[in-house]
């Protein structure tokens, strides 16, 4: 498939509740690590997405042919010694659409916007030996640390996380 990829930002979840739900239970159940154990139920994705937006969560939507197949968030830190800094988060793609540049082009749009808010540090973590470390030092993210047993897998597994930055994007 060669449909273009377009992403968006979403200033409401109103209309797209069911289709982020849907993502969200997709890449948890196939055992994405991003805050929640697998078996995870539509009710609490559409409880997760319900109260996901503030003003301090900027949500980027990829879409294939009006489908939602990625999303990222990026969370400004609103505390005043954190003004010049966000974090990315969330970042998710449909397992039927991996290896098509949307994680990138959702991180490069995440990137952008933060330079637009005057963001020059953003950060990130994810478990260590996901496909996403690949993603993000090839976006020329550095890696900060390594925490031990900082994530746990739905069979009780413990596991490192790794956190990554990436400085003077502004």
């Amino acid at each position: 498939m060669n449909a273009e990829v377009k992403v968006e930002q979403l200033t409401s979840i109103e209309n797209h509740h069911n289709e982020l739900s849907d993502l969200l239970v997709h890449v948890v159940n196939d055992g994405a690590s991003i805050g929640f154990l697998p078996p995870m139920k539509q009710s609490e994705a559409k409880d997760y997405w319900g109260s996901a937006l503030n003003p301090d969560v900027i949500l980027f939507v990829a879409k294939i042919q009006g489908e939602i197949v990625g999303s990222v968030q990026l969370h400004l830190c609103s505390k005043q010694n954190g003004c010049h800094r966000a974090e990315i988060a969330k970042l998710m793609t449909h397992t039927g659409y991996r290896r098509k540049g949307i994680g990138r082009s959702l991180m490069l749009e995440a990137e952008k916007r933060a330079k637009q808010e005057g963001r020059t540090l953003l950060v990130l973590d994810t478990r260590e030996g996901d496909p996403s470390n690949s993603l993000y030092t090839s976006l020329e993210y550095i890696q900060a640390g390594r925490i031990p047993d900082y994530a746990k897998s739905a069979n009780g597994e413990f596991h490192p996380t790794i956190f990554y930055f990436k400085n003077k994007i502004g």
